[in-house]
């Protein structure tokens, strides 16, 4: 893992940066921009980002600026991508089960049959994805899976590829938009985000032998769907993760705002994920 030096808190002017902001006011998308390029993010690179605003720190226009800095440095032939999920329709999903918890089983009917059908053109994603990713869904032009669950944005060059295809029982198995990332070499960056959250850990774990079965229910965009896939389980992914960057050497760090980032290859820490998970 390597370590550079960011540079904050410069103006994004048409297409040059200029300026420097003083130390400790609110970022600006040139000086985003100038971190990410430092960082390692390079025009026509696919990038995942995984963000807390929160953790970043004050920024001049929020999730907007952020995604602005960032199509900025990819250019036209690059794919900004987000994970754009909606776990708040599914009747097996963890967040659904705390909402019903103590609830009589009158009172979990009435709720359910308050939850929304999923419609991939207007649902918003969970705010649990944080501001950025909901940024990037409303975006014109965006492109947006169909999975009721685990839908995936991607604006840019390769947003059809990743978005087009996603079966109902691979939530984020090879299948998937995460699976078409890891094809695409993508890059996932980590704004004030830990590797506890590093969404493509599933890929490794769905590698493993013997990978068990459950039962999921949704609110699909006809009505409710019943289905099996692959169990999904991150629990383990913060001390997976410490062990992915003990051994990563693509991966680069800095200190943006007010957090921690980094740039990880996202092909690299599947593998080395998919090893260290290995009997």
């Amino acid at each position: 893992m390597r370590t550079v030096t960011a540079l904050t808190g410069t103006a994004l002017t048409g297409t040059a940066l200029a300026g420097t902001a003083l130390a400790g006011t609110a970022l600006t998308a040139g000086g985003l921009a100038a971190g990410f390029a430092q960082l390692g993010v390079r025009p026509g690179m696919v990038v995942h980002v995984e963000a807390s605003l929160r953790a970043l720190g004050p920024v001049d226009g929020g999730a907007a600026t952020v995604a602005d800095a960032l199509l900025h440095v990819l250019g036209p032939g690059g794919t900004l991508v987000a994970y754009t999920a909606t776990p708040e329709n599914s009747a097996t999903s963890r967040i659904h089960q705390t909402a019903t918890a103590g609830l009589t089983p009158a009172e979990t009917a009435a709720y359910r049959a308050r939850m929304p059908r999923f419609d991939p053109a207007t649902t918003p994603c969970s705010p649990t994805m944080g501001a950025l990713s909901e940024e990037i869904r409303t975006r014109p032009g965006a492109l947006r899976s169909r999975h009721p669950q685990t839908s995936w944005t991607a604006l840019g060059r390769h947003a059809r590829e990743i978005t087009a295809h996603h079966p109902l029982t691979s939530h984020l198995g090879p299948e998937s938009p995460l699976g078409r990332l890891y094809d695409l070499d993508a890059r996932v960056l980590m704004l004030g985000v830990p590797m506890a959250r590093f969404t493509a850990f599933h890929l490794a774990d769905q590698r493993m032998p013997d990978v068990p079965l459950r039962e999921y229910r949704c609110v699909g965009p006809d009505g409710w769907l019943t289905f099996r896939a692959p169990e999904l389980d991150d629990l383990h992914f913060a001390d997976l993760g410490t062990r992915v960057l003990a051994a990563a050497t693509g991966i680069t760090t800095t200190h943006l705002g007010t957090t921690d980032c980094r740039l990880v290859p996202l092909r690299e820490a599947v593998d080395l994920a998919e090893h260290l998970l290995r009997p």
